[in-house]
């Protein structure tokens, strides 16, 4: 089996890595990062992203496209404002029949999520691959949770083949939009609880406000046309406390920052703030669906502490208190 991975960044190559070990199976990484297609190829290291771990010698580098053509499964491990551009200028080198995995976190074009944006691209089978899964625990094989979603099952089989006896363990879900949309609000819902801690490093408050994001996040995932058990999946409720406990995160940081009050147009500018983005079109988008209460909405109060210039941080905390679905 081949497997080929767009992109040769922290993702691809730790899940290149976990999946190269596997017998039958050929990885590649097409790249345009021409430094680490010679570390990894001469190596055995990505100099880039890892420079201290060794990769299975059978994980190959390229940047010959050409190579996507014959792949059993495509991986997209590009970002996300990137992977619907990459696709639709490149899909010459994608044989219909093969499967393309997003594993990207965010929105395509036009307010759609990627799945949505590749559907109308290319007539390729689409999948969703989403969870709790920072690349340096990928990398080191610690036990990691996935979620892979399409809007048919009859490739669940072939996936769980895929990573048997890995160390990623997948769950299964036909809710593509909610899969999708899980992963891009559990950055919102990460900056929040950031904000929150920064002002108040109480377990109490912590949990009262992560009670509120999971019914906030499952709110809204149904008012998109998601389920809202899927904020039970890994993508959800996985992915979300990941997130927003953990310091490696770049959205609680960001929140973090924020609550302190160092949050400046530099930082925002130099920085790929996914919360920041997603917030703007998430309100956006719910202030065109009149059914949706936003004054009931922490995100809301988000929105503007992103949007109002004189807007007083140190009210946030007693202002997300004040809703409530």
């Amino acid at each position: 089996m081949k497997i080929c991975f767009i992109g040769s960044g922290a993702i691809s190559t730790a899940i290149g890595h976990v999946l190269s070990k596997k017998p039958g199976v050929r990885v590649e990484m097409v790249s345009i990062e021409q430094e680490v297609i010679y570390s990894v190829n001469t190596y055995h290291i990505n100099q880039k992203y890892f420079p201290s771990v060794k990769l299975h010698p059978s994980l190959q580098a390229t940047d010959d496209k050409a190579t996507l053509y014959s792949a059993d499964v495509i991986f997209l491990g590009i970002p996300s404002t990137a992977t619907v551009d990459y696709v639709r200028q490149n899909k010459e080198y994608f044989h219909p029949e093969t499967k393309l995995v997003n594993l990207a976190k965010g929105f395509g074009q036009g307010h759609k999520t990627i799945i949505q944006c590749l559907e109308k691209t290319v007539p390729n089978p689409v999948f969703s691959l989403k969870g709790p899964s920072f690349a340096r625990e990928i990398i080191g094989e610690i036990p990691t949770g996935m979620t892979l979603a399409s809007k048919s099952n009859r490739d669940f089989d072939f996936f769980g083949e895929l990573f048997a006896n890995t160390s990623i363990y997948l769950d299964y879900s036909t809710d593509v939009i909610g899969v999708e949309l899980s992963s891009i609000l559990k950055n919102i819902y990460a900056i929040i609880i950031g904000i929150v801690d920064a002002h108040f490093d109480s377990p109490n408050l912590r949990s009262l406000v992560i009670t509120k994001s999971i019914n906030e996040m499952r709110y809204i995932l149904s008012k998109f046309g998601g389920k809202e058990k899927t904020i039970f999946n890994y993508c959800g409720f996985g992915d979300f406390s990941l997130t927003a406990l953990n310091d490696m995160s770049r959205n609680r940081t960001l929140g973090l920052l924020i609550g302190k009050g160092f949050f400046t147009d530099y930082i925002s500018e130099k920085v790929v703030l996914e919360g920041k983005i997603a917030t703007n079109i998430f309100m956006e988008e719910i202030a065109s669906k009149k059914h949706i209460k936003t004054k009931k909405l922490m995100m809301r109060e988000l929105y503007k502490v992103f949007n109002d210039p004189e807007y007083d941080i140190s009210n946030f905390v007693k202002q997300i208190l004040q809703v409530n679905l």
